[in-house]
Formats: structure tokens, sequence, C-alpha cells
């Protein structure tokens, strides 16, 4: 097929279109800024989307990423105000605000920030000690962002955040620090011991305190409970004694028998319960002592009576007589025989 002349303007038409179309026609993609010079001078930015451009006049100049982007700040030498040679490294954030001052205002602008950085870096570390600079990153990262931030505003860029990664003492000084971290913690060691060791002193002081006072006011009171208890005991043995006493004013020898029988008797009861008596030894008043059984039995006939004859006045006692033997009688068991109830005279 053989191409006239037409066909061959409509086909050059054709491409010069498609061509115009091409340079007149640009996309921005999403986070990017583009700028325009026309004849090589800026005139606009283009914003995400689809732009248009005048073909063959303007062209598309810096393609500016306007994203927060992270730069990293390499290891360096810094020498603290006392002299100390640390070193530190750090991180910092930044963002293109403005696309056509960052495009024109600075060449290579992550190394100008970068190098801007890293010499605020030794500025501020430098005015510092060395345990002010460990302590304080949170004081050095705002003073190195203000700094920073203040120096790239007429770039369009703004610094969002700079942070001190990783400060690095010599191993010399490290171990320093750690003996001194250590003595510090020993003292405080030594001084929370002598600190509980004097609480505890006072509290066992209060305490043996405490348990003297008790004391005192227990045998305080078992004095006084005592006291009162003997006072009762008297009182009513003043009385028991009054009573006997009256009896006897008044000619009752019965009462006075009867007072002396019923002691006999809980005396001879004590000693024929004792567990460990086997054989008693009796004195030899002990006739006296049976005499005055007999006498108990008449004040008890006398006393309540037996229902048929008036009780009779009880035997008195007979009196011990000399003998030369001594003052003691044969033993006898606290369990008597049958016919071991009379005593020899």
């Amino acid at each position: 097929m053989v191409l006239g002349g037409f066909d061959i303007v409509v086909i050059g038409v054709v491409l010069l279109a498609i061509l115009v179309l091409f340079a007149a026609i640009k996309t921005v993609p999403q986070g990017y800024r583009y700028t325009v010079e026309r004849f090589g001078r800026y005139t606009r930015t283009l914003d995400p989307g689809l732009n248009l451009l005048t073909p063959f006049i303007e062209r598309i100049g810096v393609r500016m990423n306007v994203m927060e982007q992270v730069l990293s700040i390499p290891t360096q030498e810094v020498i603290t105000k006392d002299n100390a040679s640390v070193s530190a490294d750090a991180v910092a954030f930044y963002q293109v605000l403005n696309p056509a001052q960052a495009a024109y205002q600075i060449s290579n602008l992550e190394n100008a920030i970068q190098n801007l950085t890293m010499t605020n870096i030794r500025s501020v570390m430098g005015s510092m000690d060395l345990d002010e600079l460990l302590s304080n990153r949170e004081v050095i990262n705002e003073r190195l962002l203000r700094v920073v931030d203040e120096a790239v505003g007429p770039w369009g860029i703004k610094v969002t955040r700079v942070e001190i990664k990783d400060i690095q003492p010599p191993a010399d000084l490290v171990a320093a620090m750690g003996r001194q971290m250590k003595a510090e913690r020993e003292k405080r060691a030594q001084v929370l011991e002598a600190e509980g060791s004097r609480n505890a002193q006072i509290l066992r002081a209060e305490g043996s305190k405490q348990a003297a006072v008790l004391e005192a006011e227990g045998k305080r009171e078992a004095a006084f409970r005592e006291a009162e208890a003997r006072e009762r005991l008297a009182d009513a043995e003043a009385k028991a004694t009054q009573a006997v006493s009256q009896a006897i004013a008044a000619g009752d020898v019965q009462a006075i028998n009867y007072f002396v029988a019923q002691k006999y008797t809980e005396a001879l009861v004590a000693i024929g319960k004792a567990p460990n008596s086997k054989i008693v030894l009796m004195p030899l008043e002990a006739s006296s002592i049976i005499g005055s059984l007999g006498g108990i039995g008449a004040i008890a006939k006398e006393v309540f009576g037996d229902g048929s004859a008036p009780a009779t006045p009880p035997r008195p006692p007979a009196a011990p007589r000399q003998q030369t033997v001594p003052r003691t009688m044969p033993a006898f068991t606290t369990n008597p025989a049958p016919n071991s109830s009379s005593s020899e005279t």
C-alpha cells in the first residue's frame, strides 16, 4: 500500500498531538510536590493529581518529597565541659513544608541538615558536664530540636524531632563510674543498716519499758488483791473468833468442845488421806484425841438428840499418865484391822 502525501500529513499531525499531550499532562503522586519551571525559572508548584503544563514552554523542575523523613546522624567525638571525651550519634526527623524553598534555597538538603545537626550536637553536649550529659538526654534533645529547627526554617524545612541514640564514654571512665556507683550504694546500704539497727534498739527499749510498766502494774494489782483477800480472811476469822468468844462468855461449853473436836478430826482426816503415808506415828497424847471423839459424839447427841434419852455431857479427856517409855506409840496403819480400834492405856 502506497501512502499519499495527505496520509503522511495526517500521521504527522497525530504523532505531534500525542507528543503535545504527553508534554502537557503530568500526574503527581500523593506525598510529592513538583515544581514547574518556565524557560528555567520557577513559576508554580503542582499538587498531587492530574496537572496540565504548557507544552514545550514549561517543564518539571524538582520532584520534592513532602512526607516526614528520617536522617541518621553518624557517630562523632564530643568533649564535655569537664574535659571528658564521649562518642554520640543521633537521628533527626524532618519534613518539607515549602517545596520551592527546599528546592531552590539549599543544595543537597540532606547533607546540609546532617552537618548542621552534627555541629549543634557538639555545641550543646560540649557545654554540659559528663554527669549532666548522661542524665539529661531529654534536655539535650529539646535544645537540639530548637536550634536545628530555627536554622533550617529559611529552607522551608520543619525538623520535628532530634533524638540522641547512644552516648559512649571511654572504657576507663565507665569503670571509674562503676566503682563510684558501687561505693555510693555501699554507703547507702551502711546508712540504711545503721538506721535499721537504731530503730530496732529503740523499739526493743520501748518494748522493755512497756513490759516493765505492765509487770509493775500487775504486781501492784496482785498485791492489792492479796491484801484485800487477807483483809477479808482476817475479818472472817475475827467474826468467827468473836462468835466463839461470845459463846464461851455465855457459858456454852459445848460450842468450844465442838470447835476443838472438829479441828482434831480434820487433822486426822488429812493425815489419813496423805498419798505416801502408809504408817502413821501417833503421839502419846492420842488417847486424849480419842477421848475427844467420845466428846464429839456426846455433843452431837446433846445438840441433835437421839430421840430416846437426854444427852449427857461429854466425858473429859483422860489425863496422860507418866511413863518412862519414849513419847511415841507403835505405828498403826491408815487402814487398821477390825480389832485395831483399841488403844493401849
